[in-house]
């Protein structure tokens, strides 16, 4: 296509193009004229250049007049700034309406008809020439449409996208960020619909949006077209992909959440207001994922490609928010956006930052968590845009969903509450950029949330948001972590909720020392595994009725344990990876196992679970055997399939050396066979005769893990869960030191690694100096233990050297 004068074709646009067609503009004409040559299916379109604005803004009293509406405007006056902001866009919009430009847009759109088709349907994008920078962003900040066909909407749309350069959410974001009204210009990008009013899209980043971390592609998807999204009136599908195992050919989704995708965005009927409409979704349809892993993995595949060709123009790392749209037609993948992230990419390495709740509350709602933080106050319900006058600075917001015309009053809010919307809708975007915690999901939350109500959002304890009833403490601590000193003593996490897995595997520490495998059973899967295999001895027909929920869409009841188990392990190995990442086998006791759906039928009533059907006493037991096959199973997916071979294998309550060559053998026959693709079998050291017999168990296991709760439990006789005779629970006893001292030197002559994964090195700082001058290799401790931890053991090292000196 040739053009002249206000247009450019794609082909002739990119990245160095900011100045006459915008940072979305350029961003697609560089996605168009150099990706797309490398297999990247981007749509053809065409910009409409920001000198058309700038020479509307020449036109005799135009600009006198945006003077006269903006200079000195108080942003915080809402009413004030929605009248002056409303008469701006007239003025604007009045100006565009110019004869050369008319003609110029009808022309490229009759060329553009002779390449994709009369009356084609086209996206009408703002463009500014201040966005979608690396460290600014003025997403939603500006008018887009979509579905228009023929080339007086076309027009009637471009004047509009341009007049928006003056909604009341662009000038206070231009106010906040320190950008001149006057030197920010307006392009508008024209690009052919892809039909995902028949498929599916949605929002790509190439990093976990809430906790920064950078090995991860992090993709939503819902039906329909993706405005659904960014407007919060869908909870979309959230799945995750491992980068540094898919650049190795490993070809798997890391985790996923299954999405409501209550409505689907389409075509309307007539152009205008009525370009499109929503639907709802059909339940069966809600039950699936909107995408097949094998798409997941492709967009996947191109946002890594995507980042890395930014990455190389700017010289330095890059993060990249993209959007992507299914095409119903044809059936392909297309990229119909990019930008560089511009919150999550731009916080400091420097400072680890951790919020903690000193007590709970009852809890009101809970949805999904964006933003890692803590805030309490009263709450302001919103129904429409009459009630943001009343709001106060420091009021919590709640709404059915946030719009992009709410944020001059959400600047003033503490938190954000919805009943709709995903982790990449505009309430959530917003609060990142704001650094306030939101909770956004949080179904009914509008219904049980009265204005006036004193809550506490806490979005600090994992994936899931809280809302509590009342003022909830917390406290925030911020270490300098490039002035942090590491010590020669390895000084590992205990992680049990993948949901944590990311954030705290950016924090100082030498990989996972402890990953509870309980807490995925217990609370990402919920079934008791035998129940899977054999339901028809599950006698509750209730528990029944929600094991057939769960398992809808899978092959084998067994496959749901498996998958979401391997997801759950597979998070933290990826989080950590390459380091070191132990996860222990299923230590529940039979009275924890009886909790799960459907258990009561697979466990014995045991006086004593303490000591009882536990540990490596299962594995290979007619009544669990087929259980820990899942479990294996699942591992194996872990190593082989996800490609973690960082992950090691750690046995805990081995009573006896003939109890370990059972389950190493059981092991072996599922397919985790000792040294093979340099795997790892760690067990606990936590029975007085795994110290005893510490010689004779180092020729079955490559490590050793002082589990210090058990050991000092079973050495001492005191039962750890009783009150009254708590006192002399002690690991500080000599006789406990002496256990120490005897699995870390027996451990240290049979060459095997000797770690501890219990709290007692964090609760005492002399257990750590103690062990570290033992000469054991590892420590292990809950991600808020670290810092004090390392001084601890730093300390003990120095005086060490001191002491050889």
């Amino acid at each position: 296509m040739a053009y002249m004068g206000y247009i450019r074709s794609f082909l002739e646009i990119g990245l160095n193009d900011v100045g006459l067609v915008g940072g979305k503009t350029a961003s697609l004409g560089e996605l168009y004229s150099v990706l797309s040559a490398q297999g990247i299916a981007v749509p053809n379109g065409f910009a409409i250049t920001a000198d058309a604005y700038r020479d509307a803004l020449q036109q005799p009293g135009v600009a006198d007049e945006l003077h006269r509406l903006l200079d000195g405007l108080d942003k915080n006056r809402i009413r004030l700034l929605a009248a002056a902001a409303a008469k701006a866009r007239d003025v604007i919009y009045e100006a565009m309406d110019t004869q050369p430009l008319r003609a110029q847009i009808v022309e490229a759109y009759r060329q553009f008809e002779q390449e994709s088709g009369a009356r084609v349907a086209v996206a009408v994008r703002s463009s500014a020439t201040a966005e979608d920078l690396p460290t600014a962003s003025f997403a939603g900040q500006h008018e887009s449409f979509l579905n228009v066909r023929g080339a007086r909407d076309l027009f009637e749309a471009c004047r509009r996208c341009f007049a928006s350069i003056f909604t009341d959410r662009a000038i206070s974001y231009r106010i906040d960020n320190g950008f001149d009204h006057f030197k920010v210009a307006l392009s508008v990008a024209v690009m052919k619909m892809v039909r995902a009013d028949l498929a599916a899209s949605g929002v790509v980043f190439t990093l976990d949006t809430e906790s920064g971390f950078r090995d991860v592609v992090f993709i939503t998807g819902c039906y329909g077209l993706g405005e659904t999204i960014v407007q919060g009136k869908v909870d979309p599908d959230e799945l995750y992909v491992h980068k540094p195992t898919l650049k190795q050919g490993f070809r798997q989704v890391l985790r996923r959440r299954l999405g409501g995708k209550q409505i689907r965005m389409i075509y309307g009927k007539r152009g205008g207001s009525h370009a499109t409409a929503t639907r709802a979704v059909p339940d069966a349809e809600r039950r699936r994922f909107c995408i097949s892993d094998a798409e997941v993995l492709s967009l996947a595949d191109i946002a890594v490609r995507i980042e890395e060709h930014y990455s190389r123009h700017a010289g330095t790392a890059m993060p990249m928010d993209i959007e992507w749209a299914k095409d119903g037609s044809d059936g392909k993948l297309y990229i119909i956006q990019a930008r560089p992230e511009t919150v999550a990419s731009q916080r400091s390495p420097d400072v680890y930052e951790t919020y903690n709740l000193k007590g709970h509350g009852p809890v009101i709602v809970t949805g999904r968590a964006v933003g890692e933080k803590i805030a309490s106050g009263r709450t302001r319900r919103i129904a429409t845009t009459r009630d943001l006058a009343a709001f106060k600075p420091g009021e919590i917001l709640v709404a059915p969903a946030t719009s992009p015309d709410w944020e001059p009053v959400m600047k003033k809010a503490a938190g954000v509450i919805t009943d709709k919307g995903g982790r990449t809708c505009h309430a959530a975007i917003v609060a990142r950029e704001l650094g306030i915690p939101a909770v956004v999901g949080a179904t009914h939350a509008t219904e049980k949330l009265k204005t006036g109500t004193a809550v506490t959002i806490s979005c600090a304890e994992g994936d899931t948001g809280s809302v509590y009833q009342g003022t909830i403490a917390f406290d925030v601590t911020r270490t300098p972590v490039s002035k942090l000193k590491q010590p020669r003593t390895a000084i590992m996490v205990n992680v049990g909720t993948p949901e944590m897995a990311f954030r705290t595997a950016m924090q100082p520490q030498a990989g996972v020392g402890l990953a509870r495998m309980e807490f995925i059973i217990s609370e990402h899967i919920g079934v008791h595994p035998m129940a899977l295999l054999k339901p028809e001895k599950v006698t509750s027909a209730k528990a029944r009725n929600v094991i057939a929920r769960l398992v809808q869409g899978y092959s084998r009841p067994s496959d749901f344990f498996i998958q979401r188990l391997a997801e759950g392990i597979g998070t933290i190995a990826a989080a950590f990876y390459p380091k070191p990442v132990i996860v222990r086998l299923s230590d529940f006791k039979t009275n924890e196992y009886a909790s799960l759906l459907g258990g009561e039928a697979f466990e014995p009533k045991e006086e004593n679970p303490m000591l009882g059907f536990r540990g490596a006493a299962r594995y290979s037991h007619p009544a669990y055997a087929e259980g820990f096959a899942l479990e294996c199973a699942a591992l194996r997916r872990v190593r082989e399939d996800m490609g973690l071979s960082n992950l090691r294998i750690m046995v805990p309550f081995c009573r006896t050396v003939e109890e370990g060559r059972r389950v190493i053998a059981t092991m072996a026959e599922h397919g985790l066979k000792r040294g093979e693709n340099g795997l790892e079998i760690f067990v606990m050291c936590e029975i007085p005769n795994n110290v005893i017999q510490i010689d004779a168990f180092s020729e079955l296991f490559d490590g050793f893990s002082i589990g210090s709760n058990d050991l000092t439990q079973l050495t001492l006789g005191v039962d750890r869960d009783s009150d009254i005779v708590a006192f002399d629970f002690d690991e500080r006893d000599p006789g406990m030191l002496e256990m120490f001292r005897q699995a870390v030197t027996g451990a240290k002559r049979n060459g095997r690694h000797v770690g501890i994964c219990g709290e007692a090195p964090a609760n005492y700082p002399e257990i750590a100096r103690y062990l570290t001058r033992l000469g054991i290799d590892s420590i292990s401790v809950n991600p808020a233990s670290v810092f004090r931890t390392m001084a601890a053991v730093l300390e003990a090292e120095s005086s060490a050297d001191e002491a050889k000196t």
